[in-house]
């Protein structure tokens, strides 16, 4: 039997010590805490914690959020790999959080662990864990991604020796923009629909990637946050925002599973960033600092 306190437990364990991590980094400005629940009338049970830091000395906006939700019939982006369990009941729970720093020289960070649930009447409950974690820079150091991605595949390696690999290719494939045929950023590890390996495999493989989140991240930022910028940089950190954006509306699956299941609005769009331009058919001259993101956004073997 799936023990959903046990995963309750973990999941709001997790924001609690993520928010804390980040709010040494950040120093100044604290983060708002909105508890929520979904109102009668709503197609989508459910509650969740939404913490928000704003205009802060080191970061624009980030959102870490808790979420649990239940309802009659899973949406069609949960079940689009999996028709057999269209029309089942669903309940999910897990953590997604995206930090937006100010500095363009610091990278954006997405996180996200999840597990879901689906059910109906005379049957085994399905079950399965998403999530992983991937860097967006602006103004990229090659050592600050080494770090990143070796940090993701040595919290994979007790998963057997050839994990990392698969979800690191899983997640270079996963955030592309196929409208402009180019990855949102370097990468990291992302997986979906794990079931594989047993209940307590996939769950401990699970708290390994939202465990290792901010030993990969803010170390980064720490080194890079006081590094000083101007006007170039900040109008090309807000047109390379758009592409965030776009990738968020059009492709995610977690987004597109929020919208559709009717889920709160303001908790599932706080990945956007607050400044963000777009221009048309803009290209970086050659040689330029600018230039040089798009030479790192090939994908790699980075460690």
């Amino acid at each position: 039997m799936i023990d959903s306190t046990r995963l309750k437990n973990y999941f709001t364990g997790l924001q609690t010590r993520i928010v804390a991590a980040v709010q040494a980094t950040e120093g100044s400005a604290a983060f708002r805490v909105d508890r929520w629940e979904k109102g009668a009338g709503s197609p989508l049970a459910g509650s969740g914690c939404t913490c928000i830091v704003e205009g802060g000395r080191v970061f624009e906006r980030g959102g870490i959020a808790f979420s649990q939700v239940s309802g009659a019939t899973l949406p069609a982006s949960a079940t689009a790999k999996r028709p057999e369990l269209a029309g089942r009941a669903f309940a999910a729970m897990g953590v997604s959080l995206v930090l937006h720093p100010e500095n363009p020289y610091c990278p954006t960070a997405h996180m996200n662990v999840r597990a879901l649930i689906a059910s109906r009447p005379g049957a085994e409950p399905a079950w399965w864990f998403g999530g992983g974690m991937d860097l967006t820079p602006y103004y990229p150091f090659a050592e600050d991604i080494r770090h990143f991605h070796a940090t993701c595949k040595q919290a994979l390696q007790p998963f057997g020796h050839d994990t990392h690999a698969r979800y690191k290719k899983w997640c270079d494939e996963y955030f592309f923009l196929r409208h402009r045929m180019e990855p949102r950023g370097v990468g990291g590890v992302f997986f979906d629909d794990l079931d594989e390996g047993g209940f307590e495999r996939c769950f401990a493989l699970t708290q390994a990637v939202g465990n290792t989140f901010a030993e990969a991240y803010l170390p980064i930022i720490e080194k890079r946050q006081a590094l000083p910028y101007g006007e170039r940089e900040r109008d090309f950190q807000a047109y390379r925002r758009g592409r965030y954006v776009e990738f968020n509306l059009v492709w995610d699956r977690g987004t597109l599973f929020g919208l559709q299941s009717g889920g709160r609005t303001e908790s599932i769009l706080m990945s956007l960033p607050p400044v963000v331009k777009w221009r048309y058919d803009w290209h970086p001259e050659t040689g330029s600092a600018e230039a040089a993101l798009y030479e790192m956004l090939t994908p790699r073997d980075w460690v």
